[in-house]
Formats: C-alpha cells, sequence, structure tokens
C-alpha cells in the first residue's frame, strides 16, 4: 500500500496540483492587495469617498457610531455594507484572475506554437471497402 500510495504522489497530476496550490495561495496576496490598496480607492472616489463596508442596520437598542463600536458594544448588526464590498471585491478578483489567465494563455500560444494539423487517415468507409476488396480475391 505505501508504493502505491508513493506511485499516486509521483504522478505529475497530484504535483502539478500542490504546485498551482502554493502559488494560488501566494497570488492571492497580490490580488487582495491589488483590491484593497489600489482598485476599492478608486471605486470610492467615484463614489464620493463612500466605504461600504462600514454601512450597517443595528439590530438592537442603542446608538452606536461606527460598526466596530457596535461589535466592540456586542450589540447585533446586519452588516450589509461588507457584503457588498465582499462582492465587489469578488467581481473584481474575478475580473484580474480572468485577464491573467487570458495573458497566460495568449504567451503559451506565442510560445509553444500549434503543431499542423496531421493529414486525415482514410475513413471509415475506404477501410470497409479495403475489406471488401481483399475478401472478394
Amino acid at each position: 500500500m505505501i508504493q502505491e500510495f508513493k506511485e499516486f504522489i509521483a504522478k505529475g497530476n497530484v504535483m502539478d496540483m500542490a504546485v498551482g496550490i502554493i502559488i494560488g495561495a501566494a497570488f492571492t496576496a497580490i490580488v487582495s492587495s491589488l483590491v484593497a490598496d489600489l482598485i476599492n480607492p478608486i471605486i470610492s472616489l467615484f463614489l464620493g469617498g463612500i466605504d461600504f463596508s462600514g454601512l450597517y442596520i443595528l439590530l438592537g437598542s442603542g446608538d452606536y457610531p461606527s460598526i466596530a463600536a457596535a461589535e466592540a458594544a456586542g450589540a447585533a448588526v446586519f452588516a450589509y455594507g461588507r457584503f457588498i464590498m465582499a462582492v465587489i471585491n469578488f467581481l473584481i478578483v474575478a475580473w484580474v484572475v480572468f485577464l491573467l489567465v487570458k495573458a497566460v494563455n495568449r504567451a503559451k500560444g506565442v510560445v509553444i506554437p500549434e503543431a499542423p494539423a496531421a493529414e486525415p487517415g482514410p475513413s471509415e468507409l475506404d477501410v470497409l471497402m479495403e475489406i471488401r476488396d481483399s475478401l472478394k480475391r
């Protein structure tokens, strides 16, 4: 069983997946920084400086100046602004990943030219006709 496990781990697909996960984890930090530090401030600028992450509805009694103060006091809050920001962040991250994959695929096409199409072999009908003719002889 140990030998089977070693063979399984040594297969290219498992190693490729492990490398992909490691690179993906490192890449997540880069994309998160891109979204949080560069793109979100631009969106905020166009929306008049509104930071959606601070929008909330207090589900209990009291008056708190911010969502952080309400949470620190233990008040129940409906933090819909954080959800809006999570959706916006997801859409931006998905767009950035799409652009990167598109660029990588384009680079692969330049580096590795597609092999010319092989000449098609005989059709099924041609093969059957050859067999028929051979049987007639």
